[in-house]
């Protein structure tokens, strides 16, 4: 059964189909509604179930800065879906169709407070009762759900890591004189998107129709690192650098060699410091930071080991042509 990116096309993440008519052919149901965190701000969630029978376990899905749960991450949650497992996403604040300054997140620990609020709502729905509960997230997304195991110890069975934000790239991070002096200047300017780095996308895809397509997202941020939200972020790397031995989830971390937005480096330090007593490296020659999205999956959910194995239990990937 090959990732739904497969029928994506360079207009449309639906390829010729209509949303009803993907969904339809993948055979899922997709539910849309926003939420209010304790705050008081609406947040956008969806959700991705299978049509027929019982779901076999509860996926979360965490998307990367910038973009947002709506756009190319939909179709490896409909992916999900699809092998008979319970999807559910939230944008983050400032993301996508959720409320907030637009980019800007001054504090990583309130957008984990909105997964861990959305995310126990779902997993305490009556038709939830006794099933498993997996983490999927993409680069600062991947940060997001290990912050999320480390608040809540034991709730959560596996993990899925794709291209995890844990270490930045030298090649994207800004300058270092520039990273400090920020360090010092962010609390007087920091809504203001003035971080000189490149556009996630333009430098993320190695095909250029999915390039084509990242890019042609409605919703995802468009404008430079707000100088508070690139503090924030370089500020918890540094932190998950202190927490690595900390993490005893079980869990499989993807990366792409070629990564220049995120260091694999920093999912082998993961690998290597983690305590978890089952754990799964996977450094794919020639991806880059979108990797998953580049290669053809024939078996996602296949069988039971750990980390939601039926994850880790796929057939070696072959790229797409």
């Amino acid at each position: 059964m090959p990732h739904p990116v497969v029928d994506a096309n360079v207009d449309s993440i639906f390829g010729k189909y209509s949303p009803e008519e993907f969904y339809t052919r993948h055979g899922v149901v997709h539910h849309e509604a926003f939420i209010r965190n304790s705050s008081g701000l609406s947040l956008y969630t969806h959700s991705w179930k299978p049509v027929k029978g019982k779901a076999k376990g509860l996926v979360f899905v965490c998307h990367g800065y910038g973009s947002d749960s709506g756009w190319l991450v939909q179709l490896t949650a409909i992916g999900f879906a699809e092998r008979g497992y319970s999807v559910h996403a939230i944008d983050h604040q400032g993301h996508g169709q959720s409320g907030g300054l637009k980019g800007y997140i001054p504090l990583l620990d309130a957008v984990i407070d909105d997964c861990i609020q959305f995310f126990d709502s779902v997993r305490n729905v009556a038709e939830n009762s006794g099933l498993r509960s997996f983490l999927y997230g993409e680069s600062m997304g991947g940060t997001i759900v290990l912050l999320i195991t480390l608040r809540q110890v034991g709730v959560y069975s596996g993990v899925m890591l794709n291209g995890a934000m844990l270490m930045i790239s030298n090649k994207y991070k800004p300058p270092w004189p520039l990273e400090l002096m920020l360090s010092f200047i962010a609390p007087l300017i920091h809504r203001w998107p003035i971080v000189p780095t490149k556009d996630i996308p333009t430098i993320s895809f190695r095909e250029e129709w999915k390039r084509t397509l990242a890019l042609a997202n409605p919703k995802r941020y468009t404008g430079r690192p707000r100088a508070g939200t690139a503090v924030e972020l370089l500020r918890i790397v540094r932190m998950m650098e202190q927490r690595l031995e900390d993490v005893i989830v079980p869990f499989i971390t993807l990366h792409g060699e070629l990564d220049i937005v995120v260091d694999p480096a920093g999912s082998e330090a993961l690998f290597e410091k983690a305590r978890s007593t089952d754990k799964t490296l996977k450094v794919y020659q020639g991806p880059s930071h979108h990797h998953f999205t580049s290669y053809r999956v024939e078996r996602i959910f296949a069988s039971w080991r750990v980390v939601c194995s039926e994850y880790l239990q796929m057939d070696e990937f072959q790229p797409s042509t």
